[in-house]
């Protein structure tokens, strides 16, 4: 039996600003997620609150849900600060393929 399986590399990109971000967020910035890595495109950065309110949702998204699934419709999170009024899509970029034996200390 194959120990391969696919999961999305995601990108969670600033979408709006309709408030006052204090971390110099600018629409169209992005960090990307391949697996269990993270990585930001050269000479960038990405507000650690921003980032943080979309953590608990990136495992989700990275795996093929059921069609009627919240998770596969909704795409839209906010930055926690109010008065921020940041708003990110995570969008699916493609998939990758990994093998259970290189990303995990348990063996089949």
């Amino acid at each position: 039996m194959s120990k391969e399986f696919e999961l999305y590399d995601l990108e969670l990109v600033v979408d709006e600003i309709n408030g006052n971000c204090t971390c110099s967020m600018t629409i169209g910035d992005k960090v990307r997620f391949t697996g269990g890595k993270f990585s930001l495109p050269t000479n960038s950065d990405f507000c650690l609150y921003a980032l943080q309110s979309a953590l608990p949702l990136i495992p989700a998204k990275q795996r093929q849900n059921h069609p009627h699934d919240w998770m596969e419709t909704d795409n839209t999170i906010s930055c926690p600060d109010p008065a921020c009024g940041l708003i990110m899509k995570i969008e699916r970029v493609k998939t990758t393929v990994f093998d259970h034996d290189e990303v995990s200390a348990t063996r089949d």
